[in-house]
């Protein structure tokens, strides 16, 4: 069970897998959870567990499938909101190859929620006519998120939200984290593995997260709350640059081992192509991170509402900005439950206008200016 270790929380769903790497009964698996939950980490093990011809060649295989090069592994992603009909098509292509060095051909499809109606009518035709030693694997939030035609062609896994205390123990012993800073991280993260990672790994993660709740807790008054939109856009744009550094480094240095070149070796003419197919993803990546970043931000920003929220109803729960809890109580006791319930709401509405490709600086502000209004009505009930 080491080469499933790394999956957190989830022991059910590594146990299905296990004895379904070991004899394959499904062509097509449709691998649901939160965001956070490690649905795709799971996927690409799950991957390289079917194209393994026996364990030992788990980890070998799995170091191939993570740098997305190994021949039996097709991935359709996109680094836009939706998963173009072409991608899918020349995905579709791909499945009836045979396998070239493994037991099955395997293609994941990362975030197949976002296929549109016409894209999933794509790959219906795929999964109703598989190939012998096919296996597609989908990655979706949930089950409602693709079509029923789809769901029913592919045998569903759940995982759950792995547990605060699960994380946390993960990057200890995983990553040699102090057991205070890696509990802080995983409860700030919200059970959010690979969140957890980069707050408790990267100082400039957790200040940046820091420096979120305390802009948004220091606003008063509407200058404020624009100074605040700014403010806190440079912090995403920060933010979105070092992720996008972080893993363009890695995913190169992943490639070009997994190709067998030394680190700063020329790119043979012949593996240009993989490369270039690379950059281009991270290009992509790119354009679409900054709102990554606001949407990250309006995620810390749930969490104190939320804390807000359920201290002013009277709750006691375990505090997920806990070291802020003295300025939550502050306004728990000035807002009513409705007012922190309102900031709530607005924070989900500003995260449907950023899915609608609203401007991001726009949505801060609308966002921001609510908190004001919420503030100013709890000063005055409070009065």
């Amino acid at each position: 069970m080491e080469f499933w270790a790394e999956i957190v929380g989830q022991t059910d769903a590594v146990r299905i897998l296990q004895q379904e790497a070991a004899a394959p009964g499904s062509h097509a698996w449709l691998i649901t959870g939160p965001p956070g939950s490690g649905r795709s980490n799971l996927a690409f093990r799950f991957a390289a567990a079917l194209i393994a011809r026996d364990e030992s060649e788990r980890e070998a295989v799995f170091a191939q499938v993570r740098a997305r090069t190994h021949p039996d592994l097709g991935v359709l992603t996109t680094q836009k909101l939706l998963i173009d009909i072409k991608a899918a098509r020349e995905i579709v292509t791909t499945a009836h190859y045979s396998p070239a060095a493994g037991r099955y051909r395997v293609i994941v499809i990362e975030d197949a929620d976002r296929m549109p109606e016409r894209t999933s009518n794509v790959l219906l035709k795929a999964l109703e006519e598989p190939p012998e030693r096919t296996i597609w694997i989908l990655c979706a939030p949930s089950e409602a998120d693709l079509l029923p035609t789809i769901r029913s062609r592919a045998r569903s896994l759940r995982l759950v939200t792995p547990s605060t205390a699960d994380i946390a123990k993960l990057l200890h012993e995983r990553d040699g984290i102090d057991e205070v800073a890696a509990e802080r991280a995983a409860r700030l993260a919200q059970s959010h593995i690979g969140m957890a990672r980069r707050l408790a790994t990267d100082p400039d993660s957790m200040q940046r997260r820091d420096r979120t709740i305390e802009i948004a807790l220091g606003i008063e008054t509407l200058g404020d709350a624009m100074r605040a939109a700014a403010s806190l856009l440079k912090v995403a744009e920060a933010d979105a640059a070092a992720i996008t550094e972080l893993l363009d480094t890695r995913e190169r240095e992943d490639a070009v081992r997994s190709l067998g070149l030394a680190p700063g070796a020329a790119i043979p003419a012949q593996m240009r192509s993989q490369m270039k197919a690379l950059e281009e993803d991270q290009k992509r990546r790119a354009t679409r991170s900054l709102r990554d970043g606001i949407d990250r931000i309006l995620t810390d920003l749930l969490s104190l509402y939320r804390d807000v929220l359920l201290r002013a109803l009277g709750a006691d729960p375990e505090l997920v900005n806990l070291e802020q809890a003295g300025r939550i109580e502050e306004l728990a006791e000035r807002w009513s439950a409705e007012q922190a319930l309102a900031m709530v709401t607005a924070i989900e509405t500003a995260r449907e206008r950023l899915a609608r490709s609203v401007t991001p600086g726009l949505v801060l502000e609308a966002l921001f200016a609510s908190v004001v209004m919420s503030k100013i009505a709890g000063a005055e009930q409070y009065v």
